[in-house]
């Protein structure tokens, strides 16, 4: 691994109005690290998961991906970052295809018609290639959602609950893709749910009320104290 950080967030602070969604966040997240933030709903997960895609800009601090400032060289920043949201984010309209041409276009790529469908094998939607996505099941979207990266390759990938409203069956098939990623990529997850970030990360950062409250191993953060008090209210 880089001795430099490939994630840094430092003094993080976001605001609506009166509302303080981040307080002073640090975090250094190097580079083929398995890193997920835990938290309840209102933590800031997700806010900060914006900061880092580029889409929100911080009140105050710092976040920078590559050595790039995700507020003021957004553009270089994006060029290393692959995001999958819950919400998939994808034309429902268009075929599975379709969907990854118009999505390669809009980013600038030029993949020939192998690298496509070698995408949509990757996530076993290679037969599905020419259906309609409003067909698909949450579970097939998300994947969709995963060939992207699988065609752009960034060194950053960022995934916001991934496993939010699928069946048992589609976290399974979802988890073997995501766990299947390249260890050279670098992977933030929001997650709410601690035995699925035990599962997936190598180190977790929990978030409470916009603060990094505990940062460790899975076997560090089960031990906190604060993790009961936390998840279980104890």
């Amino acid at each position: 691994m880089s001795a430099d950080p490939l994630i840094r967030v430092t003094g993080l602070r976001k605001t609506f109005g009166n509302h303080r969604v981040l307080d002073g966040v640090d975090l250094d997240v190097r580079a083929g690290e398995a890193v997920a933030m835990l938290g309840a709903n209102g933590a800031g997960k997700t806010t900060l998961l914006k900061i880092l895609a580029t889409l929100v800009r911080p009140t105050r601090g710092t976040a920078a991906v590559a050595g790039h400032d995700c507020a003021r060289d957004a553009e270089r920043a994006r060029l290393h970052i692959g995001l999958v949201a819950h919400g998939s984010y994808v034309y429902e309209d268009l075929t599975a295809l379709e969907n990854l041409k118009f999505w390669t276009t809009l980013a600038g790529l030029r993949p020939t018609a192998a690298a496509l469908a070698g995408a949509l094998a990757r996530v076993e939607l290679e037969r599905a290639a020419d259906e309609r996505v409003r067909t698909f099941s949450a579970g097939m979207k998300r994947r969709l959602s995963l060939a992207r990266f699988v065609l752009a390759r960034p060194s950053v990938l960022l995934l916001d609950e991934p496993f939010a409203g699928l069946s048992i069956e589609e976290r399974r098939d979802v988890l073997a893709l995501v766990t299947g990623i390249p260890r050279d990529v670098t992977i933030v997850m929001i997650e709410h749910d601690m035995d699925v970030a035990l599962d997936f990360a190598e180190r977790i950062t929990v978030l409470h009320f916009g603060e990094v409250v505990m940062e460790g191993t899975r076997t560090e953060v089960v031990a906190h104290p604060r993790t009961r008090e936390i998840y279980l209210g104890e």
